[in-house]
């Protein structure tokens, strides 16, 4: 499946210069990873959002999220978002911030 290229574009363009981030080909999308850890991420013309376990039932109930759910696997602490969950910049800040918090918490790899 091909990615929104626009859309990781206003991910590169909301995360600006971070001396950690790093983009990986993932998914059949695009994922940028903060030290080495995925942050947030585009699958079609949704984000993908780490957003940690303690987050998730939160994260899950706000408009447009539902559990990632990988070829079968649903994946508890990920959450896709459909572009009507981040349709102002004020939302997709949020989304973009929440991915990289979560993923500058966790230990380089």
């Amino acid at each position: 499946m091909a990615y929104d290229h626009d859309l990781a574009d206003r991910i590169r363009a909301q995360i600006g210069p971070h001396p950690a981030l790093a983009e990986k080909q993932l998914f059949g999308g695009i994922a940028f990873m903060v030290a080495g850890n995925m942050a947030v991420g585009v699958h079609g013309d949704e984000l993908m959002v780490r957003v940690g376990e303690d987050g998730h039932d939160e994260a899950e109930a706000k408009p447009g999220a539902r559990i990632f759910d990988f070829a079968g696997r649903p994946m508890r602490g990920w959450i896709i978002v459909a572009p009507d969950g981040f349709a102002t910049d004020a939302a997709f800040a949020a989304w973009i911030e929440r991915g990289v918090r979560c993923a500058e918490s966790l230990p380089s790899k």
